[in-house]
């Protein structure tokens, strides 16, 4: 039931943007999701002459190992015009997920990816990073942007014995995650 509730937010906040602004706005995909099979979608519109607003969704709910929802809006300053060249960004991201069984034996910036072997965990998050990215325009209508994003991520989450069964191990637990919070190469529809 969260994940019809998600997506009906998601598309009522992509509907009321594009029709705020149809003229100003650009459709996009994450390749790089797309190639971890985390199907998403953004929706961008422009605000001001050198600022844009864009809501983008992220979900993965037919893998096994790895399901999640992710919401993530953002505020962007544009340095010469929107849709084209360097931007920054503030961003802000919150969501849901459930992950196991997975065999990633590394630590990185003080989150141990290696417990995923042998333990599940379901849980939730929000956090907010900034951005910096730029657009290169490729012709009237397709674009490719680039982007990276840093910032801080709050989760609470349960743990459960074993991958895909077993009992709660714990429960309430939170951690605090500091570094990358975005990474995109998108392509991009332009209106």
């Amino acid at each position: 039931m969260k994940i019809k509730k998600f997506i009906g937010l998601f598309m009522f906040v992509c509907l009321f943007m594009a029709e705020a602004n149809a003229q100003k706005t650009v459709i996009k995909t994450n390749l790089l999701y797309d190639a971890t099979a985390n199907a998403n979608v953004a929706i961008e519109t422009r605000l001001a002459p050198l600022w844009t607003a864009e809501v983008s969704g992220i979900f993965n709910l037919w893998r096994k190992q790895w399901r999640n929802y992710v919401l993530q809006p953002e505020l962007r300053r544009w340095i010469c015009r929107p849709f084209a060249g360097h931007f920054f960004g503030a961003h802000l991201l919150g969501g849901q997920y459930n992950i196991g069984h997975l065999d990633m034996d590394f630590k990185m910036l003080g989150t141990d990816f290696g417990k995923l072997k042998d333990s599940r965990y379901q849980g939730w998050f929000v956090g907010a990073g900034i951005a910096y990215g730029y657009d290169w325009v490729l012709n009237r209508r397709w674009n490719i942007e680039a982007e990276i994003g840093f910032g801080w991520t709050y989760t609470r989450y349960d743990r459960f014995n074993c991958a895909g069964c077993g009992q709660k191990v714990e429960s309430g637990k939170s951690h605090n995650y500091v570094g990358p919070t975005k990474a995109a190469v998108n392509l991009i529809y332009v209106f």
